[in-house]
């Protein structure tokens, strides 16, 4: 006896409509990144559902290096929900100290995790709704935590990466806001693989088309499904040469 995977839970709104050659040409773009990336994935670290989602909160803003440094002592000195919900924000402080605007956010992970334990016995939620309503979670982390932690598609995270390579690559028209970004791409691939694409686009925008002065002009992914490094050329080429002589020192003004 096989058993019949759990549906999908529905969307909670229309997505834009596409055309066939344009899932075609996304399609393809996902096979590239996939041979170009075969073991791309998410790159905070965390063993269960709640330590993804306390530093997915804590990633706002903020590297990933930057806070893979800080949770293993987080999660050390405050291995449950309840352990969190039990403490301060000011106690837990000192441990993210290092990481942007640490007070809001130990605010924000204090709150959380005490939501989850007052309303949601101590469990991380798998709905999107129910994400929604913790302190610091919006739908780019409910997404990461759904997809990472429980393989759950219901939308699609847009970070400063996703959201700079659907620009450049195309994939959505000029001017989409964050929010249309995240409907066109759901529209554009498969449900079934959003949050695996979501981890490619990711590594691509981090080790190769970068955000400033993208070094990317000889990438194959780039050539063929955009055109982000054509500006950073002309720019070189407009730019002055270096002055190498400026260290000499200048003949003295004339009286």
């Amino acid at each position: 006896m096989t058993l019949t995977p759990p549906k999908s839970p529905p969307l909670p709104f229309a997505l834009p409509k596409v055309s066939p050659a344009a899932k075609a040409r996304a399609l393809r773009l996902v096979e590239a990144l996939r041979k170009t990336y075969p073991d791309a994935h998410c790159e905070l670290d965390y063993k269960t559902p709640h330590e993804l989602l306390i530093a997915t909160i804590l990633s706002a803003q903020a590297t990933d290096v930057s806070v893979n440094k800080a949770t293993p002592a987080l999660f050390a000195r405050y291995p449950t929900p309840a352990d969190y919900a039990k403490a301060s924000p000011q106690e837990i402080e000192p441990y993210i100290k290092t990481i942007g605007l640490f007070r809001n956010k130990a605010k924000a992970v204090h709150a959380a995790m005490t939501t989850l334990v007052e309303k949601l016995n101590g469990r991380v939620p798998e709905t999107m709704d129910d994400l929604l309503t913790l302190r610091g979670v919006a739908r780019k982390t409910a997404n990461v935590v759904l997809g990472n932690a429980f393989n759950i598609n219901v939308g699609f995270v847009v970070d400063t990466h996703i959201d700079r390579l659907s620009h450049r690559f195309g994939l959505v028209p000029p001017d989409t806001t964050v929010a249309m970004v995240e409907r066109h791409l759901m529209a554009l691939f498969p449900r079934d693989s959003w949050c695996r694409i979501s981890h490619e686009l990711i590594f691509h925008g981090r080790r190769a088309c970068v955000a400033r002065m993208p070094a990317c002009a000889d990438d194959p992914i780039c050539r063929e499904f955009g055109k982000c490094c054509e500006l950073p050329r002309k720019i070189a080429k407009m730019a002055p040469p270096l002055n190498v002589s400026s260290t000499k020192k200048r003949p003295p003004k004339s009286k």
